[in-house]
């Protein structure tokens, strides 16, 4: 199904946590619809548990991050998400 003909509420929403597990606080990204667009989020972590039950969240898998994360890459250093050889200095 086209993503653009499902209503708002009921895309779904993905999350990647970026935290360690024994860190404080829950750090992580948030989208709605379309993984490589998120926010960054944080929360304690029994707020988070509540977030996620709430938005029926599903846990970016690692394909998924690997994509948003190449295409983070190609939107700050160009073709492909290779940097430069000058860029790498």
């Amino acid at each position: 199904m086209n993503a653009s003909l499902i209503p708002f509420d009921q895309m779904t929403r993905f999350i990647r946590v970026r935290s360690e597990p024994d860190a404080r606080f829950v750090e992580f990204d948030f989208a709605i619809g379309h993984p490589e667009l998120f926010v960054e989020l944080v929360l304690p972590h029994e707020a988070f548990k509540t977030f996620c039950q709430h938005n029926r969240v599903v846990q970016m898998d690692a394909a998924m991050c690997r994509a948003v994360d190449e295409d983070m890459a190609k939107w700050r250093f160009g073709d492909i998400g290779r940097r430069s050889a000058s860029e790498r200095r």
